[in-house]
């Protein structure tokens, strides 16, 4: 595969998870780890449709312990988190809180041996994180100060918890991409044992909630996974990085598009500036360094 159609692949990959709080939404009422479980059984099923007839294809999944607590704890830790924000407070906001990862991950690798915090990265911090004063200071006065806390706290939790996983995945860019298969059904394992332990189970009520679900599996929690890793082990990892920072604008879209979320000045000022920050705090990926 050339570097310009793994670059490609790579973009499907944001352009799928761009669409994860909008196909959240309409899953209806179904818990969280229900959720969890039902859509990345789904997505491990993608793995082998790919990947099964490659050499070694099973070959992949024979990896460190080290390797599989991290794909595990990244892909189920923040897609809990996610989908726990989605429940407990409003998608928008919540889905742009969650999407100040691009940024976190600019911030965490800039403390990386061999890298530095330099003064546009501390501006795009500043930047991202007044959008999300922005977004609170807006829900000010309302019922969220009692009943959307936890749902903002998870999907700010979510945002560190992603950033770390995908700053750390860096130490194991010899990884096949066939083992993300692996990591996704252990994930499903595992949200299924916390919906039976925690939960209460709601099944879908409508032939387009259970559509939801089936997409989720497939896109956000599937093939876009396969993409990503394709996409930075073998793409433009400076283009996917910048493009990355187009997805609190594309997901906010889509949630007003499909009628989730009302279009107001607070919210686009607060996407500007999340996903600005980002590209100014990503200026060394897209320019260069100096």
């Amino acid at each position: 595969m050339t570097a310009p159609v793994a670059t490609l692949t790579g973009l499907t990959a944001i352009l799928m998870w761009s669409l994860l709080a909008a196909l959240t939404v309409a899953t209806g009422r179904v818990p969280a780890f229900q959720l969890l479980a039902m859509t990345f059984a789904i997505g491990a099923c993608i793995g082998p449709l790919i990947w099964i007839f490659r050499p070694g294809a099973f070959g992949a999944l024979r990896q460190s312990s080290l390797v599989w607590l991290v794909g595990v704890s990244g892909l189920f830790g923040y897609h809990a988190l996610y989908f726990i924000a989605l429940r407990f407070a409003p998608p928008a906001e919540a889905g742009l809180l969650n999407y100040l990862w691009p940024l976190l991950i600019v911030l965490l690798s800039s403390l990386l041996p061999g890298e530095r915090l330099a003064a546009h990265h501390i501006v795009g911090a500043l930047l991202g994180f007044a959008g999300t004063a922005l977004l609170l200071m807006g829900r000010a006065g309302t019922a969220f100060v009692s009943s959307y806390i936890p749902g903002f706290i998870a999907a700010l939790v979510g945002a560190f918890v992603w950033a770390g996983y995908s700053v750390m995945s860096r130490k194991f860019a010899a990884v096949p991409t066939g083992a993300v298969a692996g990591f996704c059904l252990a994930t499903a394992l595992l949200a299924a044992l916390c919906h039976f332990a925690f939960e209460t189970t709601i099944w879908p009520d409508t032939p387009l909630q259970w559509a939801a679900i089936v997409a989720l599996g497939v896109g956000p929690v599937g093939i876009a996974f396969f993409a990503w890793d394709i996409g930075m082990k073998r793409g433009d990892v400076r283009v996917l990085g910048a493009a990355s920072y187009a997805t609190p604008l594309l997901s906010t879209f889509f949630l007003i598009a499909a009628g989730y979320a009302r279009p107001t000045a607070t919210l686009g000022l607060a996407a500007l500036l999340i996903a600005g920050g980002g590209l100014i705090a990503a200026k060394d990926a897209i320019c260069g360094r100096d």
